[in-house]
Formats: C-alpha cells, sequence, structure tokens
C-alpha cells in the first residue's frame, strides 16, 4: 500500500512539472548546435555570417552574440554586416567563459527580456556560453528551480563545470524576477 501510494505520488508530481527542457535540436546550414528553445528563442554555437539571411527566414528579429573578438573564427563584424544586412538587429555581449563578467549577464538578461528583441537567436563559439546565460534567465526571471534551469542549459549546449558553478552562484547572489 505505502509503495503504491508512493508511485501514485511520483507520477502525479511528474506531471504537474513541464517537462525540463523544451529544446529541439535541429539542422541549420552555418550554424554549429542549433536548437529551438520555443517560439521566441534559438540557440547554437559557431555562426557563420551566411547564416543571417536564414535566421532572418526563420522569423528571428535580433542576434545576440556572446563571442569574444579574439576567438578563433568569431568574425563578430563581418557577423554583424550579414546580420544587419538581412534585417536583424545585432547584439554583441562579449562573454569570457574563463573569466565570467556579472556585468554581462545583466546586460544579457535585459536583451532577451526586451520583447523587441524577439524572437531572438542566441550564440557563442560551442552553445556553452548561451547554455549558461540561459539557466540564469530561465531561474531568475522565469522562475524555474535551479536543477530544471541547469537541465535545459545543458540541453542547449551547457558542460563547462566552471560555467554551471558561475551560473549556479549567479543565481544564488541574484534575487528572482517573478
Amino acid at each position: 500500500m505505502h509503495a503504491r501510494l508512493l508511485v501514485m505520488t511520483a507520477v502525479a508530481v511528474a506531471l504537474a512539472i513541464p517537462s525540463a527542457a523544451q529544446v529541439k535540436k535541429q539542422e541549420m546550414p552555418g550554424i554549429r548546435n542549433y536548437s529551438r528553445v520555443d517560439a521566441t528563442v534559438g540557440c547554437g554555437g559557431q555562426t557563420d555570417p551566411s547564416a543571417m539571411a536564414a535566421l532572418k527566414k526563420e522569423g528571428y528579429v535580433s542576434v545576440i552574440s556572446l563571442r569574444l573578438p579574439t576567438e578563433e573564427g568569431a568574425n563578430v563584424d563581418a557577423g554583424r554586416a550579414a546580420a544587419q544586412a538581412a534585417g536583424l538587429k545585432y547584439i554583441h555581449l562579449p562573454f569570457n567563459a574563463a573569466s565570467p563578467d556579472p556585468k554581462v549577464v545583466s546586460e544579457f538578461l535585459g536583451a532577451v527580456a526586451d520583447k523587441t528583441n524577439q524572437p531572438v537567436f542566441i550564440h557563442c563559439g560551442s552553445a556553452n556560453r548561451v547554455g549558461a546565460m540561459w539557466m540564469i534567465k530561465r531561474a531568475l526571471q522565469d522562475g524555474w528551480a535551479v536543477e530544471r534551469a541547469q537541465a535545459e542549459g545543458e540541453a542547449i549546449g551547457l558542460t563547462n563545470p566552471q560555467l554551471k558553478e558561475f551560473a549556479a552562484t549567479y543565481i544564488k547572489e541574484h534575487p528572482a524576477k517573478r
């Protein structure tokens, strides 16, 4: 009887909590590790400037690049020019995974919260930094539990233990906006 009650409770809890990750991995020419999170957000790793026109056709309004200008293959200026030529707003928020800056996180949260930037495509080199930033966004702006936010961040591309720790610490040190 007790075991049956535990199973019924576990099933009820599982049904009450939406899936941690809505991330849908897709192929997109010119974009490494592309995924669609929902109708307003797409994520990826290294994005070739030639992919900007396709992003516009997919319905994106803006692009947030977390790449450092000094990264191999980053070509931020070409990405910006291609985005603008395609009619996309380009937001460059260089985010260093080796030395994460909380100020960049704050700027990121403002940019993704701005409805005029949606739908938004967010990218870095691999989708690792994107996953960390998205984890923070989900916890602080959407009120998700840290574990659920981390699971979605990992589905996007978050693998770096230091970035996971940075994101978790940032979440603990900043109040959630609900």
